[in-house]
């Protein structure tokens, strides 16, 4: 079996290999969290509203923190990761803090084998797709688990980020998705003089391929915003030049770091 064919174990074991990393990582703060410090940013909660009483469904959540600030916010929270690691830990997160959660281990394409029932809003964020090698299933799976009239809110990396080299310095990938992406990194981008390594398989996706996804299953797209800065320090080169935002620092506020959409599931539309 080739690599990309066994993509999902491969990144399955990647994420499971980050997970003790990431969760003593100051990039995730654990301890500020469990004291009740959010992990949501300013884009997507002002994209979020007001979610008070509302059933959430959020997709590649690693180990819940997101998942949990989602629920302190007053919403039912349901969230799915392929690794079972970070999911373990996810669960444990939640009963320490006595979150209204529920959690979900398995690659997404595979979730209608595992949840039946729908939702008044689907959520993902920050370097998700890049791992999905098909755009057209994740939409669907998003379609099949919103309400009619429910919402979509996405907020990720922007594809301009994800052709350069890891310096920034020069072009390294193409824009559109010419299959898969197989690499080794040593560290990881919350700590990146950890002690580890691992593989792992990607796509790149552009951004009219992300939107025609959605287009074709029966979302239709209400905002789609972009930024000039990344909220996380998870790049190389980074500055801060206001609290929370982050440039590349030879780059200043040329190239889009981050986009949001919002879009809604039509009342009309089934698979």
């Amino acid at each position: 079996m080739n690599v990309e064919q066994n993509y999902l174990e491969i990144n399955r074991q990647s994420w499971n290999n980050r997970t003790d990393t990431h969760l003593k990582s100051e990039f995730y703060n654990l301890e500020g969290f469990l004291n009740g410090k959010t992990s949501l940013n300013k884009i997507e909660l002002d994209l979020l509203g007001d979610i008070t009483g509302k059933k959430i469904l959020h997709l590649q959540c690693h180990f819940g923190q997101d998942t949990i600030s989602l629920s302190r916010l007053g919403a039912k929270v349901t969230g799915v990761d392929l690794s079972d690691k970070a999911i373990e830990s996810a669960k444990q997160i939640a009963a320490d803090t006595n979150a209204n959660t529920q959690f979900i281990c398995c690659d997404i394409y595979d979730l209608p084998n595992h949840l039946d029932e729908q939702f008044d809003l689907v959520f993902t964020s920050y370097g998700t797709i890049g791992w999905l090698p098909d755009l057209d299933k994740w939409a669907q799976v998003i379609s099949k688990f919103l309400k009619p009239n429910g919402q979509f809110v996405f907020v990720e990396f922007h594809p301009v980020v994800w052709m350069f080299d890891d310096d920034f310095d020069k072009i390294g990938y193409r824009y559109f998705n010419s299959g898969a992406i197989v690499e080794t990194e040593n560290g990881t981008y919350a700590d990146k003089e950890a002690d580890i390594s691992q593989s792992y398989v990607m796509w790149n996706h552009s951004l009219s391929e992300v939107v025609n996804s959605l287009i074709r299953n029966g979302i239709e797209i209400n905002t789609l915003d972009e930024f000039d800065y990344s909220p996380y320090n998870c790049f190389n080169h980074t500055v801060e030049f206001e609290p929370h935002k982050y440039r590349i620092a030879h780059l200043d506020n040329k190239i889009p770091m981050v986009y949001a959409i919002v879009a809604t599931k039509k009342a009309a539309y089934t698979l």
